[in-house]
C-alpha cells in the first residue's frame, strides 16, 4: 500500500514543465549494529533502559563507553537521531549511582534544548527510583530553586550563556559542584564555530581554571553532528587530547532526497522562479496529505513569508488556526515553548523556520523536510533533511534552490554534494577583543599570578595592559580585578558585541513582541521598516538607539522592506601578500596581474535606504529613505587589488569595468562558504580602492544599482573617470569585529575560491549575468557578467 509520502514525492518529481529535478537521492534502510552491556555498569541502570525497549545498545555507544571508562575525553559523530545521549547519560548515571558525590555539568547550546533533555534524563532516574538530583539551571529558574541546585544538584543542566555569566562568576557558591564535578557534557559540538565556539573555548579555559582551583579534573564528553574535522574542533574548544568516535551502529528508515531547482523564467536576465514559492509548492503537496512537515528557510524574514503563504492555504477555518506555525529567533520564549510542544503532541501539522530547530529538540515524528535554500554548509543541510525520518519507515527531504551562485552550484553539481565530506569547524578563541574579554572575566573569577597561562597563552602584556587601563590592580605578583562592575554581564557569548533591542508595539500598550541583536537592529528595524512577527506585518515608528527599543504599530501591509548598505573599507595592516604575475594560455601574460593580501581593516557601514518588496508577487514597489549613524569595526579581511596592467588592454570603458568587478565580487563572496563552515552572512564583501578614495556602493536613486561613490574626505566632483589610477580592489571580511578566523582561510584557499567562481560564472547560462552567477543586471549592469569572466580568467588560475 501506498503512504502518504510516496504519493507526495510522486507530485513533485512530476510537475511537467516546472522545476528542474537534479538528484534524487535514494538511501536506503540500514540494520542496526549492536554491542552488549558493559559488564561494569550497575545492573538497576541497565534494566531501566532494558524497560524502556533498550536491549543492547548500539555500537558507538558502547564504544564511547570504553573510552570514557579508560578516562579519555569522548567525542561521539554519528547521524540524526542514532542515540548520542547516551552516550554520555548512561557513564553520568553509573558514576552517580556508584558514588552520590558525583557531580556533572551538562551544557546544551539552546535553553530548550536543555529542557528537552532533562526531561528525557529525569523519565530514566525516576526509574532507577534513585536519589540523582537534576536539574535545569537557565535564566527562568527562580532563585529559590537556584540555591537548591548549588546545594543538592547532582546534574546541572545548563547553557554556555548561563555558565559564562551564572555559574563561573559565583563559583564559590557553587563550591560542591566544582570540588566533586567529574564530568562535562557537550552536546551540538558542531554549532560552536565561529564566533560562539570562540568564545566557548574561553569559557572552556575559565572552567578548567575554576576546576583546579577547587581540585577537581572532570572529563568531557561530546557529542557533534558529522563535519569534516570534530576531533580538531574539540581539541581547540577543550584545550586536552579527544578520542573520536564516528561509527554509527544505529539504523536509519529508508529516505528519498531531492535536488529541485526552479525553471529560469526570463532566460535573457537568467532570472528564475522564487524559491519561497516553489518551496511553499512542494510544502502544501505533502501537508496536503497530512504528512508532518518542517521547512527551513535561510532567514528570518523568509520565515514569516512563507508562514503566511502557508497559513493562508491550510487555516483557512477556525478550527485550523495554528495548524501551521513559524518557528525563530526573536520570538519570546513562552511562545517558542507552546511551538514546541504543539509539535510534540501532533497540534501542528507544519512548521517553518530558521536553522533554529536544526538542532536535536524533540518535535515529534516529522515526514518530510523542505528546505528552501542551501543552508550553508554540506553538514547543516544533513542535520536539517535528518530532522525527517526516525529509525524506521520512509521519509523525504527535498532541497530548492535559490537564484544565488551557491545554491546554482549545489543544485547543478549534486555530486559533488552527495560526494563531499562536511566543512571543518572553525574557531579562533585568540581573537584579541574575545580573548581581553573573557581575560577580564576569569580575573574576577580569581586572580591571575605572574607567568599563568591562559590557554596555553602568556597573559604577561594584557595584564599589564589591563593594569594600565586601571582594570586589574598588581599585588604581590598577582593581578586583582579593581573595578566595581560586573565583566561577564557585559560579554555576549552569541556576538562580539552585547545587548538586543525590544520590539513594542505601541497599539498594545508597549507590549514586548520580539527581540532584534544589536548587530542585526539597524538593518532590521529602522524607521518606516516592515517587521514582521508571527506573519503579523508592524510599521517601525522609531529606532530609539540609547535605550535599545524600537516602537512599532500593527498594520495591514502587502509588502515587506529590505534594506539597502553602504560599506566602506581601509586597510590598517598587511599580515600576507602574494602576486599573481601570468594568467591561463587563453589570455595574454600580465605581470603582478593581482596583488592578493590578508590582514587588519577598519569598515565603516550604514543604511542608506530601504526596497519595498510586495508579497505576493516579488516585485520591487517603492523606495525609501533612512538615516542612521554609521557603524564601525575592525576587523580582518582578505582581498584582491587589481593592478592597471590587467585592466589596460580589456575592451571596456572604467564604468563597465567597474561593473564586472563587482559582479565577480559578488560571485566570490557567495561562493566562499563552499569552502569555509560558516553561513554568507558571516563574510562580507566591499569594492573600492585600496587606499579608501572610493567606493562601489547601491544607489538608491538607481534603483538599488551599484556606482561609483567618493570617500567623505575626497573632493566632492571626483569621479570614476577622473582618477589618476584605477585599480580597484575586492574585499572579503569578518562581518564580527577583531575577526573570527575566516578572512585567513579565504586567502590560503583563494586560488580555488577563483576556480571554483570562473567556472561558476562561465557555466551560468544567462546573457549578461543575474543571480545565479555575477548578480542581477539590475543592479551589477549590462557588462558585469563579460567582464567578471575575463578578470577571472586574467588572474592566474
Amino acid at each position: 500500500m501506498r503512504t502518504p509520502v510516496e504519493d507526495a514525492l510522486d507530485r513533485v518529481l512530476g510537475r511537467k514543465g516546472e522545476d528542474v529535478v537534479t538528484r534524487v537521492h535514494r538511501m536506503p534502510a540500514r540494520e542496526a549494529r549492536h554491542a552488549p552491556w558493559p559488564e561494569a555498569l550497575p545492573a538497576p541502570l541497565v534494566e531501566a533502559y532494558r524497560a524502556r525497549g533498550i536491549d543492547r545498545p548500539y555500537l558507538h555507544q558502547r564504544q564511547a563507553w570504553d573510552r570514557i571508562a579508560e578516562g579519555r575525553n569522548v567525542v561521539t559523530v554519528t547521524p540524526t537521531a542514532s542515540g548520542k545521549t547516551l552516550c554520555y547519560n548512561v557513564p553520568v548515571l553509573a558514576a552517580c549511582l556508584a558514588d552520590p558525590s558525583t557531580r556533572a555539568l551538562y551544557l546544551f547550546p539552546t535553553k530548550a534544548l536543555a529542557q528537552d533533555q532533562v526531561a528525557e534524563l529525569q523519565e530514566v532516574i525516576q526509574a532507577l527510583k534513585a536519589p540523582i538530583k537534576t536539574w535545569t539551571y537557565d535564566g527562568d529558574t527562580p532563585d529559590d530553586a537556584r540555591r537548591a541546585i548549588r546545594a543538592q544538584g547532582h546534574i546541572v543542566v545548563t547553557n554556555p550563556d548561563m555558565l559564562h555569566q551564572g555559574i563561573l562568576p559565583h563559583h564559590t557558591k557553587w563550591a560542591k559542584l566544582f570540588q566533586n564535578l567529574k564530568y562535562v557534557v557537550v552536546d551540538e559540538l558542531h554549532t560552536y564555530r565561529g564566533v560562539f565556539g570562540s568564545h566557548l573555548s574561553n569559557v572552556v579555559r575559565r572552567l578548567r581554571r575554576i576546576c583546579r582551583f577547587h581540585g577537581s579534573s572532570p572529563r568531557f564528553v561530546c557529542s557533534s553532528a558529522t563535519i569534516a574535522n570534530p576531533g580538531d574542533l574539540a581539541e581547540r574548544l577543550l584545550g586536552e587530547k579527544v578520542a573520536l568516535v564516528d561509527e554509527s551502529g544505529a539504523p536509519t528508515g529508508e529516505k528519498v532526497f531531492v535536488f529541485l531547482n526552479p525553471p529560469v523564467i526570463n532566460r535573457e536576465l537568467g532570472i528564475r522562479k522564487s524559491c519561497i514559492g516553489t518551496a511553499r509548492q512542494v510544502a502544501s503537496e505533502f501537508l496536503r496529505r497530512e504528512v508532518p512537515t518542517i521547512v527551513f528557510t535561510t532567514s528570518r524574514l523568509n520565515v514569516e513569508v512563507l508562514t503566511k503563504y502557508l497559513r493562508e492555504e491550510f487555516a483557512r477555518r477556525p478550527q485550523d488556526e495554528g495548524i501551521v506555525r513559524g518557528y525563530r529567533g526573536g520570538y519570546l520564549p513562552n511562545t517558542r515553548r507552546e511551538i514546541e510542544q504543539g509539535l510534540r503532541r501532533g497540534d501542528i501539522l507544519g512548521v517553518v523556520s530558521t536553522n533554529a530547530l536544526e538542532l536535536g529538540i524533540d518535535i515529534g515524528s516529522l515526514g518530510a523536510c523542505v528546505l528552501a535554500g542551501y543552508p550553508g554548509t554540506v553538514a547543516s543541510t544533513w542535520q536539517q533533511a535528518g530532522r525527517a525520518g526516525r529509525r524506521a519507515g520512509l521519509s523525504a527531504a527535498v532541497f530548492v534552490a535559490r537564484s544565488e551562485p551557491i545554491d546554482q552550484f549545489i543544485v547543478q553539481n549534486p555530486d559533488y554534494f552527495f560526494g563531499k565530506d562536511p566543512e571543518s569547524g572553525l574557531v579562533n578563541p585568540d581573537n584579541l577583543l574575545i580573548l581581553v574579554s573573557h581575560v577580564k572575566c576569569a580575573a574576577f573569577e580569581l586572580p591571575f599570578r605572574e607567568g599563568e597561562s591562559f590557554g596555553g597563552r602568556d597573559l604577561g602584556e594584557i595584564l599589564r595592559y589591563l593594569e594600565e587601563e586601571g582594570i586589574l590592580h598588581a599585588v604581590n605578583g598577582q593581578w586583582h580585578w579593581n573595578q566595581e562592575v560586573y565583566p561577564a554581564d557585559a560579554v555576549s557569548l552569541r556576538s562580539v558585541a552585547n545587548e538586543n533591542f525590544v520590539i513594542m508595539d505601541m497599539t498594545r500598550d508597549h507590549r514586548v513582541i520580539a527581540e532584534v541583536d544589536y548587530a542585526s537592529a539597524p538593518s532590521t528595524v529602522y524607521e518606516d521598516a516592515i517587521y514582521l512577527c508571527e506573519t503579523e506585518t508592524y510599521n517601525v515608528k522609531r529606532l530609539d538607539y540609547a535605550q535599545r527599543r524600537a516602537y512599532v504599530t500593527r498594520i495591514d501591509a502587502d509588502y515587506y522592506t529590505e534594506a539597502i548598505t553602504s560599506t566602506a573599507v581601509k586597510v590598517l595592516q598587511v599580515q600576507e601578500s602574494a602576486e599573481t604575475v601570468a594568467g591561463p594560455s587563453a589570455a595574454p601574460v600580465v605581470a603582478a596581474a593581482v596583488v592578493a593580501e590578508h590582514g587588519d581593516v577598519h569598515v565603516a557601514w550604514r543604511v542608506s535606504g530601504f526596497k519595498k518588496i510586495k508579497f505576493a508577487t516579488r516585485e520591487n514597489v517603492g523606495f525609501g529613505n533612512v538615516t542612521l549613524p554609521d557603524q564601525e569595526m575592525q576587523t580582518t579581511a582578505a582581498w584582491w587589488t587589481l593592478r592597471e596592467p590587467l585592466l589596460a588592454g580589456l575592451p571596456w570603458s572604467r564604468a563597465e569595468l567597474l561593473d564586472g568587478v563587482v559582479g565577480l565580487a559578488y560571485a566570490l563572496h557567495h561562493l566562499a562558504p563552499l569552502l569555509l563552515m560558516c553561513d554568507v552572512r558571516d563574510l562580507e564583501r566591499c569594492v573600492g580602492d585600496r587606499g579608501a578614495s572610493w567606493f562601489a556602493r547601491a544607489d538608491r536613486e538607481s534603483r538599488g544599482r551599484y556606482a561609483f561613490a567618493a570617500a567623505p574626505d575626497q573632493p566632492a566632483d571626483l569621479t570614476l573617470e577622473g582618477l589618476g589610477r584605477f585599480e580597484p580592489t575586492i574585499f572579503l571580511y569578518d562581518n564580527y569585529p577583531g575577526g573570527i578566523g575566516l578572512s585567513p582561510e579565504v586567502f590560503a584557499r583563494r586560488d580555488l575560491l577563483l576556480a571554483r567562481t570562473r567556472g561558476v560564472i562561465a557555466a551560468c547560462g544567462c546573457k549578461e549575468g543575474c543571480p545565479s552567477c555575477v548578480g542581477p543586471v539590475i543592479e551589477m549592469g549590462l557588462h558585469a557578467k563579460a567582464v567578471a569572466l575575463a578578470l577571472a580568467e586574467r588572474v592566474g588560475i
